[in-house]
């Protein structure tokens, strides 16, 4: 006999709490594939996005304990995986290619229609950004973080916080530009 047991989070929470693997087990396979996309937008391929993934779930069950209940049980863990995935970028960084703000050019940021672009297109082209450009934009876009905050995370300038993103978002846009013109419909697939 095969029952269906459905969890519910706060269930599992109870559980891992406890220590209990089958709770840790089940936490995990109800989370895992949201919390990879998490990680694949602050990863530059899959494997270093599954690492990230697996070290954040490690932490989780490790600092179970110390969830408030101030939110959700759900955020408490994707803040985590951001946090993970932060820090797994500083222990791999060699070199960051950081540009003062000085040096940015000074045009207006404007906005485009991204209403013909899928999330996959979009998740591709976030991820085929340099490491410190696709770190400060998702930090910033995503995740929400000030220029402050980025830049304490990562040890640079506020500047060059808003020079990573300002790049960001212009090589992101002409990146679309190009995708949406003639191509584009070629491209998607």
């Amino acid at each position: 006999m095969n029952l269906d047991h459905k969890f519910t989070i706060d269930s599992l929470l109870e559980g891992c709490k406890r220590g209990d693997r089958k709770a840790q087990e089940n936490l995990y396979r109800t989370l895992a594939s949201k919390m990879m996309g998490v990680c694949m937008r602050y990863a530059k391929d899959t494997y270093e996005a599954e690492d990230v993934l697996q070290m954040g779930f490690v932490k989780v069950f490790q600092k179970v304990s110390e969830f408030r209940g101030d939110g959700s049980f759900e955020g408490w863990i994707r803040r985590i995986m951001v946090n993970t995935a932060i820090e797994s970028y500083r222990k791999n960084l060699r070199t960051l290619n950081i540009v003062d703000i000085d040096e940015v050019y000074d045009q207006p940021q404007s906005t485009f229609d991204m209403s013909g672009l899928e999330l996959k297109d979009l998740m591709k082209l976030v991820q085929g950004l340099s490491n410190g450009y696709r770190l400060v934009f998702n930090m910033y876009v995503i995740e929400g973080f000030s220029h402050k905050e980025i830049a304490e995370q990562l040890g640079i300038s506020e500047g060059a916080s808003k020079s990573q993103l300002s790049r960001a978002r212009t090589i992101l846009k002409e990146k679309i530009i190009k995708m949406e013109g003639s191509d584009y419909a070629s491209n998607i697939g």
